[in-house]
């Protein structure tokens, strides 16, 4: 019997309706496909990132989102969130390194999802998609990388 080795490139994608158990259902998501191709060692970061991102999806949008993970090699795992808004938050909006947002003071219940992700992983940015136009524009993709060889929090050129 011949036994083949799994690829160390692989994807998934998960579509995500405007709904508020979206984050959970992703967190479930990056669980179950993680622990399945032995990335154990990334996946409380992982769930934390994809969370913050898929919740500010719905947060702030009125329309659906998708996940998509995906393993380039090397052991990095790169993970995508889509959303409708053609919005740039700071601090992924180009202006960020000169105009960091305020810190959220200690009593917010919001404001640290984003600079969790630019501490937490290796990289980071995000693109917009279409013309940028709510009527007519596609949105945008935010995304963040760990493991692998990245240089720990300098943002990705896009």
């Amino acid at each position: 019997m011949v036994t083949v080795a799994p690829p160390d490139t692989w994807a998934y994608a998960l579509r995500l309706p405007h709904d508020p158990r979206a984050a959970r259902v992703a967190r479930m998501t990056v669980r179950a496909v993680l622990n399945g191709h032995g990335m154990a060692e990334v996946l409380d970061v992982v769930e934390l990132l994809t969370s913050e991102l898929v919740t500010n999806a719905y947060r702030h949008t009125k329309g659906p989102a998708s996940l998509r993970l995906r393993a380039p090699g090397e052991g990095r795992l790169r993970v995508f969130v889509w959303d409708t808004s053609p919005y740039i938050p700071p601090p992924f909006d180009r202006s960020s390194d000169t105009h960091a947002p305020p810190p959220a003071s200690a009593d917010a219940e919001a404001g640290r999802g984003l600079l969790l992700v630019q501490q937490c992983a290796d990289l980071w940015g995000c693109w917009p998609l279409g013309d940028g136009r709510l009527d007519r524009g596609a949105g945008k993709l935010m995304w963040f990388e760990v493991g692998g060889a990245g240089a720990r929090g300098k943002r990705a050129a896009a």
